[in-house]
C-alpha cells in the first residue's frame, strides 16, 4: 500500500501536469516490469528512466531534455522539490521489483487515464444530422 503522503503527493502534484502520453508510457512499463523503468537514480543511461523521467520524456516542457528532464520536471512542471518528492523517496526505497508497489501505482494511474477518457467522451459534442 502507498504512504499516504505518496499517495496525496501522486494524486495533487503529479497526476494533473502528467501527459497523457506519459500516462500510458508510465501504464505499459509498469506492467511489463520493464528494466528500463529504474529506481534509485533520474536517469542512467537513455533510455533507463525512474518514474520522473519516463514522465519528462513525455512533456511538451521536458520532452527536449535528457538526464536532467525529471529532475526538471518535478521542479518546474510539479512544483516539487526532486530531492523530497514523496513518490520518488517511496520508489526508491521499495524499488522497480517490488510487486505491490507497481500494482499500488498502476491502480492509481489507470483509474486516472479512465477518467480522462470518460472526459474526453463528455466532451465530445453529438453529431446531429441536419437534414434539407
Amino acid at each position: 500500500m502507498l504512504s499516504s503522503a505518496c499517495l496525496n503527493e501522486l494524486r495533487v502534484a503529479w497526476l494533473p501536469h502528467i501527459t497523457n502520453a506519459g500516462l500510458a508510457r508510465l501504464i505499459d512499463l509498469l506492467e511489463k516490469g520493464s528494466p528500463l523503468l529504474i529506481s534509485g537514480a533520474f536517469t542512467r543511461a537513455i533510455p533507463m528512466g525512474c518514474l520522473a523521467s519516463h514522465v519528462a520524456w513525455n512533456h511538451p516542457q521536458t520532452a527536449g531534455q535528457t538526464i536532467d528532464a525529471g529532475i526538471n520536471w518535478l521542479y518546474c512542471v510539479a512544483g516539487l522539490n526532486p530531492a523530497t518528492s514523496h513518490v520518488l523517496r517511496e520508489w526508491d526505497q521499495r524499488g522497480a521489483q517490488d510487486l505491490q508497489l507497481r500494482q499500488d501505482l498502476l491502480v492509481e494511474l489507470r483509474r486516472e487515464q479512465r477518467r480522462r477518457q470518460q472526459l474526453d467522451t463528455e466532451e465530445q459534442p453529438e453529431c446531429s444530422l441536419v437534414l434539407s
